[in-house]
């Protein structure tokens, strides 16, 4: 092994030492987290430090079933004021953040940094990819648990969604 990634590693770990995270170390330098949220509850996040950089990747959604267009614009643009990191989707079109960090710059403050920005931008796009991407399917739930008399208090931030509300005039 290299001394900067020795060095990027014990970093790594001296914070998620510190930080109130679920995480493990699955093989010398190959971290997973738990991120919590707000809009989304846990952003899984793997961060892999290799001999040149130091690799993270959070799954944020799936293939968006509907406006992909729509979805991938927004992820777009919104890459143009995240830091660090990026939106990307995979071979399935799920979307994903993504971000390289040479070994030499990771400390502990660069991983908190890091691991902010994803929590940061996971969560807050969270809602807006899901009405963008899933919107027919948000309504279909709506009406489904209305059918059954189940609770629809975690649909509470798609409301404009509900086919059972009519706008007021």
């Amino acid at each position: 092994m290299s001394e900067p990634r020795d060095r990027a590693i014990s970093e790594t770990r001296a914070e998620f030492g510190e930080l109130d995270l679920d995480w493990s170390e699955a093989a010398p330098g190959l971290f997973s987290v738990r991120l919590p949220g707000t809009r989304k509850l846990v952003t899984e996040c793997a961060l892999e430090v290799g001999q040149h950089a130091m690799q993270v990747r959070a799954f944020v959604a799936r293939n968006p079933d509907e406006n992909h267009a729509g979805v991938y614009r927004w992820l777009l643009e919104r890459n143009l004021r995240l830091h660090g990191i990026c939106f990307a989707l995979d071979a399935l079109g799920d979307i994903y953040l993504t971000g390289r960090l040479p070994v030499e710059l990771v400390t502990r403050a660069a991983v908190d940094r890091l691991l902010g920005a994803v929590a940061e931008a996971a969560d807050d796009s969270f809602n807006v990819i899901l009405e963008l991407g899933f919107a027919e399917s948000i309504r279909k739930e709506w009406a489904w648990r209305r059918s059954r008399g189940e609770s629809t208090a975690n649909l509470a931030a798609f409301a404009h969604l509900d086919p059972g509300e009519r706008p007021k005039s």
